[in-house]
């Protein structure tokens, strides 16, 4: 039988870059998965195209993790397509890096309404459909709270906040068989990071030089964390803060 079979995932941000490979990699592992997405539905369904392919089940459902309804509206429909949520994993995430000089209100919001804030309404929203039997919730955060990059200390803060929510909601909802784990990618090569420019950039460069195993990531070695820290083989992990970096720290 396979790791996550009869369990249901809901994955946010899972259009593309490490959300989509997460997702993709549930549903090789049994999972009927949830693939939220903002604005990508041609992304979307690229995923759920390959997660049917390979014979798994997947729907789609656009909303913003920072609107309550849309929240809402995730949930209920997760439920009603396939049952009670085992998994969540918290993906949803946006960056925007500049010095001190750059920071401004329009640019912590942003952040910090979708990273931290869309955070807390989907676990909040989450909870109430997991089953008497508990689950698995992974909140995606960053090496950067380890590495503290210049230039980014409002995404730093915002993943600084995820680390710090997970281990208070560890605490509030073991007792409802509920265990929260905080997964801590380094700089991983993905759509977002090309854009951004970080992909064959000289800040690429020094991580590749003093990472112990000399790489970029690529999504898939986030995903495969995710799968463990999705399954009954990480029954006795919560509260915890993962580092899937490459030895970065």
């Amino acid at each position: 039988m396979k790791t996550l079979a009869n369990k249901v995932a809901v994955v946010t941000g899972a259009s593309k870059g490490i959300g989509a490979s997460i997702a993709k990699h549930l549903g090789a592992a049994g999972a009927s998965v949830i693939v939220n997405y903002a604005s990508d539905k041609a992304g979307a369904d690229k995923v759920i195209a390959e997660i049917v392919t390979n014979g798994g089940a997947a729907i789609a459902v656009q909303g913003s993790v920072s609107n309550d309804a849309d929240v809402t509206r995730l949930f209920e429909t997760a439920e009603k397509t396939f049952g009670a949520v085992d998994i969540l994993v918290n993906n949803a995430g946006v960056y925007k890096f500049g010095g001190l000089e750059e920071v401004n209100a329009e640019d912590f919001h942003r952040q910090f309404d979708t990273n931290v804030l869309g955070l807390l309404l989907t676990t909040k929203e989450a909870v109430k459909h997991f089953s008497p039997n508990g689950g698995s919730i992974i909140n995606i955060g960053s090496t950067v709270t380890s590495i503290t990059p210049p230039g980014s200390a409002i995404y730093t803060a915002s993943k600084g906040a995820v680390t710090a929510i997970t281990g208070v909601l560890a605490k509030e909802l073991g007792a409802k068989k509920i265990r929260v784990n905080s997964l801590n990618p380094g700089l991983v090569e993905t759509e977002g990071t090309h854009t951004a420019g970080f992909i064959g950039s000289d800040f690429e460069a020094e991580l590749i030089r003093t990472a112990p195993l000399g790489r970029t990531g690529q999504p898939e070695d986030i995903a495969k964390v995710a799968v463990f820290l999705a399954s009954d083989e990480s029954g006795w992990l919560t509260g915890e803060e993962l580092l899937a970096s490459g030895g970065i720290r």
